[in-house]
Order: C-alpha cells, then structure tokens, then sequence
C-alpha cells in the first residue's frame, strides 16, 4: 500500500529486455536502505526489488507490465517517480493507492500559470467513470485531486513543490503517464454493476 506522496526521484540507469521480461535498474536515492523482496512504486507501478547496491535498484518486469504500463517506454537518463511501500505508523497524507497501475493516458497540456502548473491528462473511459471534481487520482504515483473533470480528461493544478520534487519536472506534452483510480470508487462500482446484473 502506498500513500501517493512520492518520497524521491530516481534516474533510469538501463531498461534491458529479457524475453519475456525486463530488468529495470534505476539510481535510487535510498539504495543503500533497500532489501531483496521489498516494494518500491515506480511511477506509480508496485514493483519488487531483485536486487540493489549502494546506488542502485533493480526490478524484474514482466512483458504484460510492460504492455499495460508506460514503463515500457523508459529510457536511460529519465527521471521515475519512486515511494516505498508505507508503514503502519505513518501518517497518511495523500490517498489510497495499491502500485496496481489500471490504464494509461497522455499529457495534453502542462503549461505555467504563474507559480503554478495547469496539468491535463487524458483519460480512458473505465478510468474517467471512476473519477470525480475534487477526487483522486494517482498519476505516474502522484496522488493528485481533480480539479476540473472534463469528457475525456481531467485538469489538475500543479504546485511548485510537487513541481519540483516528482518526474513532472521531466515531463512533455505528449507523453503516456500511468494512471490509478481510486481503490473505494473501483469497488462501489464493482458493487454496482453486480446488483444491476442480478
């Protein structure tokens, strides 16, 4: 379980391709603290570390990850979004959110207004049904809250902090971002859509 607050950025060191999987290894600013077996959300995608060094992590990554994620798409030198998994005597600052990364989208806009940011996203119809003005959503791992839900996007408005501390700073128009609906809102209408079956 992660909080959606990221906790540092990392730099993608490779992205190797193996068979049916990849191996993934980024430069990790806690390295040092990490063990075999633990979780890191890696923009956003719940990942497990294979192995780790002083500077780096590494994490195996399965082909379909790669599919239904934009972490196939790194490149040596980007920047990723890192959070560990939090625990239980943690304060509990953004939302709820599982690593289990549902669909993705693409940035649209992500232009300066002032200090601040206007950040829009697009979103895929089972992501957009899920989302309300002033909900969350986890984007690239970063909890965010809806600003203005349109037909098939969503605008945020962007701090400087956040600005500053998450791969945001790296981020272009255009790019494939992932994105994580809100666990409660994905229940309720699992919910629903049983009763309406029955």
């Amino acid at each position: 379980m992660f909080t959606g607050l990221v906790e540092a950025t990392g730099t993608v060191r490779s992205l190797e391709l193996l068979g049916e999987q990849a191996r993934l290894t980024v430069e990790v600013p806690f390295a040092s603290e990490l063990v075999d077996g633990e979780s890191v959300a890696v923009n956003g995608c719940c990942l497990t570390v294979t192995g780790s060094d002083a500077q780096t992590a590494s994490f195996d990554v399965l082909t379909q990850t790669l599919d239904v994620t934009s972490l196939g798409e790194l490149s040596e030198g980007r920047l990723v979004n890192l959070e560990r998994a939090m625990l239980a005597t943690d304060r509990f600052g953004g939302h709820f959110v599982q690593g289990h990364v549902d669909a993705t989208g693409e940035i649209l806009d992500l232009s300066v207004h002032g200090q601040d940011h206007r950040f829009e996203i697009s979103l895929p119809e089972d992501i957009q049904k899920l989302c309300i003005d002033k909900g969350s959503l986890a984007i690239d791992g970063i909890s965010l809250t809806i600003a203005e839900l349109k037909e098939n996007s969503a605008v945020f408005w962007i701090i400087p902090h956040t600005m500053e501390l998450t791969r945001l700073s790296d981020a272009t128009v255009g790019q494939k971002v992932n994105l994580e609906g809100d666990v409660i809102a994905k229940h309720v209408a699992r919910l629903l859509e049983s009763r309406v079956s029955l």
